[in-house]
């Protein structure tokens, strides 16, 4: 069958074009260091206790910007009408500069 059913896109953004000062200001985000890590695992094994993982697929998505972001049509979902128009991010996306950054404020 030739029915749509459903349709789905994922905005990637081109943070590599963007320039330090002028597209973002902070993107620093905490780290763990090793250290601390072989610390956490030496008392677990220590207690016997069991060690859990998750890792949340869209994380960078959560995040609420702090400047105005704007992002050009995306290829193949452009207005032929408004062929200038951008749109203005209101959260992070994938690939941004800031999106680790904002996402740690989020869970701060």
């Amino acid at each position: 069958s030739s029915l749509v059913i459903q349709n789905k896109a994922r905005l990637v953004a081109v943070g590599y074009s963007q320039q330090e000062g002028i597209d973002y200001d902070e993107t620093f985000t905490p780290v763990i260091q090793i250290e601390a890590i072989r610390l956490f695992l030496a008392y677990v094994a220590h207690k016997d206790f069991t060690v859990f993982q998750i890792d949340v697929k869209t994380v960078f998505l959560n995040g609420i910007l702090r400047e105005e972001v704007y992002v050009g049509q995306p290829l193949g979902f452009f207005s032929k009408q408004y062929l200038d128009h951008v749109y203005a991010l209101d959260k992070a996306l994938c690939g941004l500069k800031q999106a680790p950054r904002v996402w740690y404020d989020v869970l701060s």
